[in-house]
């Protein structure tokens, strides 16, 4: 058992598969409660399942992200039954495999309300109840696509992009001595996310990229970001190859430029 945890009340968006479901399970042990948050209900109720065999208390809430409204009533539901939070771990998102001309706006503006907004709205109307913890950590499931732009990926990438830069600049507005903000950026990871990605008509992709098939697996990928929250980190990368290409972005752009559009985008 991990005593850092002790007693922690978690919150993990995305809950139901991939990263957050690795999260729940690693994070799941007596003592600590799990308030595991997702759109589908009964992938949810097993991962919930699987961490009460761990011995951690868990409670499941459907959410969209992506409406404003749910998220105002699903916190103030929250406010009334909980006294503090100490960790948010902000991983609910969705991706993208499309063109950026052929990509209509309203799948543009689709994903950004989910990995944007939402993210940015959801912490908004819980910061009352992390500024009550002794000490409270605000996670954010970013991408590598955060730190640099890559084909297939306008949308996606931008709202990365976007999420660094508001909850950065947020955390060095912040004043609290009891609240840390720590960034993940995974790369490729053995999740399903390219088969929910959104193609340019705003369909799922259906597929599953091969980047994903031999990706970090997702327990790896949790047992890292775990690490991260334990030390506080403000960054943390889950990468393999990506790690080159985000050097070369920061330090020889001209290569990065030249090698970036010659990889396999799926």
């Amino acid at each position: 058992m991990n005593s850092y945890f002790s007693n922690k009340r978690i919150l993990i968006t995305g809950a139901s598969s991939g990263i957050g479901s690795a999260l729940a399970i690693a994070l799941a042990q007596p003592s600590v409660h799990l308030i595991l948050v997702a759109r589908n209900l009964d992938k949810l109720q097993s991962v919930a399942a699987a961490c009460a065999a761990r011995g951690a208390s868990t409670e499941i809430h459907f959410l969209d992200v992506s409406i404003e409204s749910e998220i105002v009533a699903f916190a103030q539901k929250l406010k009334q039954v909980h006294p503090h939070l100490d960790i948010l771990i902000n991983n609910a998102g969705i991706s993208q495999r499309s063109q950026a001309e052929e990509t209509p706006l309203m799948v543009d503006r689709r994903i950004m309300e989910v990995n944007f907004f939402g993210q940015v709205n959801l912490t908004k109307q819980l910061w009352p109840l992390l500024c009550n913890a002794a000490h409270a950590n605000i996670v954010l499931i970013s991408s590598v696509v955060g730190t640099f732009g890559f084909p297939q990926r306008s949308a996606y990438s931008a709202s990365k992009h976007a999420l660094e830069g508001f909850f950065e600049s947020w955390m060095l507005e912040n004043k609290r001595d009891n609240i840390f903000f720590t960034t993940v950026s995974p790369g490729r990871i053995q999740t399903d996310i390219s088969s929910s990605a959104l193609k340019a008509d705003g369909t799922p992709h259906q597929k599953m990229d091969d980047g994903q098939l031999n990706g970090i697996p997702a327990a790896v990928c949790a047992a890292k970001i775990i690490n991260g929250i334990q030390k506080d980190k403000r960054k943390v990368y889950v990468v393999q190859k990506e790690m080159v290409l985000i050097v070369l972005r920061k330090l020889l752009p001209s290569l990065f430029f030249k090698l970036v559009v010659k990889l396999k985008l799926s």
